[in-house]
C-alpha cells in the first residue's frame, strides 16, 4: 500500500492520458483537418494502452495528500470504461464521415472526458469527486450536440447540458452540507465524522439525499431519468454508444464507492433511497419502451431498466452484491457496444435508419446480422442461457440474500416485461415480411468488426461465466476488508 503526495505514479495512467490528449491536441491544431484519422487510431490507442498501464504494475494506494485511490475495484472500473471509450471512437469514424462532420477534436473530447471519469473513479474527496465529473460533464455536453447541423444533435446537447447543470448544483449543495455537519470533504474524514455520531444529524442525511440525487442524473436513474430518451435519440449514434457505456460504468463505480465507503454508517437511511430508485427504474424501463419505434430510444429506456437492476445489487449492501454489479456492467458494457455497432450498419440506400420496423425480414438478407442482433436481444432480455441472465441471476441473489424479497420479485417481474419489447425485435427481423427495400450489405469495417466481437464474447461469457465472475469477485473484495 503507498500513501501520500510522493506517490504520484499511482496516477500514471491518468497522467500518460492527459499528456497524450495535449499532445494530439497540438498537433491537430497545426494539421488541421488533415490530421483526423491519425488522431482518431492515435487517440484509442492511447486509450488502450492507459487500461494497460493500469496493470503495469499493479499497485494499490492513495496520492495526492489522499485525493486519489487506487484499488481493485476502481482499476476493473476504469479499465471497461478505457474499452468502451476506445471502441466508440473507433466505431465513430464512417458514420461522422457520411455526415461531414469527422474532425479531430471528436476523439480528443472523448479522451478528456474518460480523463474525467477515470478521476471520478478514483476520486477519494467530495471535491475530487466533483472536479473529475465536471470534466467528464464539460466534454460530453459538446460531444452530444457535435453534429452541429443537424437540429436533433444540437437540441441533444441543449437539454443534457440544462439538465446536467442542474444535477451538478444539486451534487454541489448536497456536498456542502456534508462538509459542514462532518467538518471535512475527504472520505476517510467523513467515515469517521459518521461513526462518531454525526450521521444521526438530519442535515447530513438530506445532504446525502442531493449527493445522490446528482450521480443518478449521471446513471439516468428514476426519476433524473428524464434527459435520456432524448438524448439518446437526437445525439449522432456513436455519441448515444458512448453514453451507453461509458459515462454510466463511470457514474455507477462512483456510486458504489461513495455509498459503499464513506457513508457505509448510513446504509439503513441510503438503502431505502436505493430500493425506491431501483424499483422505479425497473418499472420505467419496461413498460416505458413497450410502444417505442425508434430502436435508439428503445435502448434509453433499456438503459433505464438495466440501471435499476444494477442499483438493486447495490442496495443490497453486500460483497455478493456489488460482485455483481461489477459483473453485470462488464456484461452490459459487451452487449450495448453491440447493438450500436449493429445500428450503425443499418443503412438503406447509404442513409442511416432507426426505425424498428426497418429491421423487417433481416434475417432472410442479412442472416448474420440478425443473428448477432438476437443475440443481443435475447441477451439483454435474460433469456438463459446466456450471459445476460448470468448477470441478472447474481444480482437476484444478492438481492434475496439481503432480505429485499419484494425489489427482487419485481425486478423479476419487470424482466418479463422488458422480454416483449426485445423479442419484438427478434420477431420483427425473423418472422415480419422483408421490407419494399432492403438494408444495405454492410461493407467490411469497423463496425461489423465490434458487433461479431461482441456475438463471440456474449456466447462466451455465456458458456463460461466463471473467469469474469472471479475477476468481479475481487474487484468487490476490496470494499469488504
Amino acid at each position: 500500500m503507498v500513501v501520500g503526495l510522493e506517490s504520484w505514479t499511482l496516477a500514471r495512467p491518468e497522467l500518460f492520458l492527459a499528456a497524450v490528449t495535449a499532445l494530439l491536441l497540438i498537433y491537430g491544431v497545426v494539421r488541421g483537418e488533415a490530421s483526423t484519422a491519425f488522431v482518431a487510431v492515435s487517440t484509442s490507442a492511447a486509450l488502450l494502452v492507459t487500461a494497460v498501464l493500469l496493470f503495469m504494475p499493479y499497485r494499490e494506494g492513495t496520492a495526492f495528500a489522499s485525493l486519489f485511490i487506487v484499488d481493485r475495484l476502481t482499476t476493473t472500473m476504469k479499465a471497461l470504461v478505457l474499452v468502451g471509450a476506445a471502441v466508440t471512437v473507433l466505431m465513430s469514424r464512417a458514420y461522422f464521415e457520411q455526415a461531414k462532420a469527422w474532425r479531430f477534436e471528436y476523439p480528443l473530447l472523448v479522451a478528456l472526458a474518460t480523463l474525467g471519469m477515470m478521476l471520478m473513479i478514483s476520486a477519494n474527496d467530495l471535491m475530487a469527486l466533483y472536479v473529475g465529473l465536471e470534466l467528464q460533464s464539460l466534454a460530453l455536453y459538446v460531444v452530444a450536440a457535435f453534429q452541429r447541423d443537424s437540429i436533433r444533435s444540437t437540441e441533444a446537447g441543449v437539454k443534457y447540458f440544462v439538465l446536467g447543470s442542474v444535477a451538478s448544483g444539486m451534487l454541489l449543495f448536497g456536498a456542502s452540507l456534508i462538509y459542514g455537519f462532518c467538518g471535512g470533504t475527504a472520505f476517510v474524514e467523513i467515515s469517521k465524522a459518521l461513526i462518531d455520531g454525526k450521521g444521526a444529524e438530519a442535515g447530513v442525511i438530506i445532504g446525502l439525499v442531493f449527493v445522490v440525487a446528482g450521480l443518478a442524473f449521471k446513471v439516468s436513474a428514476v426519476p433524473f431519468h428524464m434527459w435520456t430518451p432524448d438524448v439518446y435519440e437526437g445525439a449522432p449514434t456513436p455519441v448515444t454508444a458512448l453514453f451507453a457505456v461509458a459515462p454510466k460504468i463511470a457514474a455507477m463505480s462512483l456510486l458504489v464507492s461513495v455509498l459503499m465507503g464513506p457513508f457505509k454508517p448510513l446504509f439503513a437511511q441510503w438503502q431505502q433511497i436505493i430500493v425506491a430508485a431501483s424499483v422505479l427504474s425497473m418499472a420505467l424501463g419496461a413498460f416505458a419502451a413497450l410502444r417505442q419505434q425508434n430502436i435508439k430510444r428503445l435502448m434509453a429506456y433499456s438503459s433505464i431498466g438495466n440501471v435499476g437492476y444494477i442499483l438493486l445489487g447495490l442496495a443490497s449492501g453486500s460483497e455478493k452484491g456489488i460482485q455483481a454489479v461489477v459483473f453485470y456492467l462488464a456484461i452490459y458494457l459487451v452487449m450495448t457496444l453491440g447493438v450500436f455497432a449493429t445500428i450503425l450498419l443499418m443503412k438503406r440506400r447509404g442513409v442511416m435508419v432507426e426505425g424498428i420496423g426497418d429491421l423487417s425480414g433481416l434475417a432472410r438478407s442479412h442472416p448474420m446480422m440478425a443473428f448477432a442482433l438476437l443475440l443481443f436481444m435475447f441477451s439483454l432480455a435474460g433469456i438463459p442461457p446466456l450471459a445476460g441472465f448470468w448477470g441478472k441471476l447474481y444480482i437476484f441473489m444478492a438481492a434475496v440474500e439481503a432480505k429485499l424479497y419484494w425489489p427482487a420479485v419485481l425486478g423479476v417481474l419487470a424482466s418479463v416485461v422488458a422480454s416483449y419489447y426485445y423479442l419484438r425485435i427478434v420477431k420483427v427481423m425473423y418472422f415480419d415480411e422483408p421490407a419494399a427495400e432492403a438494408l444495405d450489405q454492410p461493407v467490411f469495417g469497423v463496425n461489423r468488426v465490434v458487433a461479431f466481437a461482441s456475438a463471440v464474447l456474449v456466447a462466451v461469457f455465456s458458456l463460461a461465466p466463471q473467469p469474469l465472475s472471479v475477476v468481479a469477485a475481487a474487484a468487490a473484495k476490496g470494499l469488504f476488508p
